[in-house]
């Protein structure tokens, strides 16, 4: 598939910089969720460039080695489990991805943003954008920026998080509903990485 189709249509639209924005991390009990904003030079070849979630982790670093040494302009941002809590995950999304856009040092024409959602019910992607459903495997730009996200959030969680609250196990499910998080849950109780209102099953649960 020709991941460059969606850029083209906006290049001939008159729109000459472009960035991808995607986030990674929505779904975690634990943990920031990252974004990442690429502007990548016109139609430049990244070999087995794809959507973050149909790559192999060793792929996903390779991969994120090369788009930083390429892109033109990169910026990743988070938002922290705390704020996730105050504004609610599709809110904290946006400000993710707004942060992301608004670390690039240059001011792209159009950004592409992965999915069909462009605000909340208090946050909104201020910046000049489309949505592209399925964006991450349609566009050069956005897989680009899924990569960046999944790989920096990955990092902070399995290596951060990890030293600081071991007994969690976050190296290995980052974050996620896994049993063995769901387990130490049950022993430790939450953690300040925690999303608390990610957590009212399981407390529901709880005798």
């Amino acid at each position: 598939m020709d991941l460059w189709t969606p850029e083209r249509e906006q290049w001939n639209k008159g729109f000459a910089c472009l960035s991808g924005v995607d986030e990674a991390g929505a779904g975690p009990l634990a943990g920031p969720v990252y974004a990442a904003a690429v502007i990548l030079p016109r139609e430049i070849e990244i070999p087995e460039l794809n959507d973050s979630k149909k790559l192999t982790e060793k792929k996903r670093e390779a991969l994120y080695g090369l788009i930083t040494a390429r892109a033109e302009d990169w910026s990743v941002a988070f938002v922290t489990a705390e704020e996730i809590d105050e504004l609610d995950i599709l809110n904290a999304r946006m400000l993710a991805m707004q942060r992301a856009i608004d670390g690039l040092s240059r001011k792209p024409d159009l950004c592409l943003i992965d999915g069909n959602r462009d605000h909340g019910s208090r946050i909104g992607i201020e910046a000049p954008h489309v949505t592209l459903i399925g964006g991450d495997g349609k566009s050069a730009s956005i897989a680009a920026a899924s990569i960046l996200a999944k790989v920096s959030r990955d990092r902070y969680v399995s290596r951060e998080l990890e030293a600081r609250y071991p007994q969690y196990g976050f190296a290995k499910h980052k974050g996620y509903g896994t049993k063995a998080h769901y387990a130490a849950l049950d022993q430790y109780g939450p953690c300040p990485a925690h999303r608390n209102t990610f957590l009212k099953k399981w407390k529901a649960g709880r005798p």
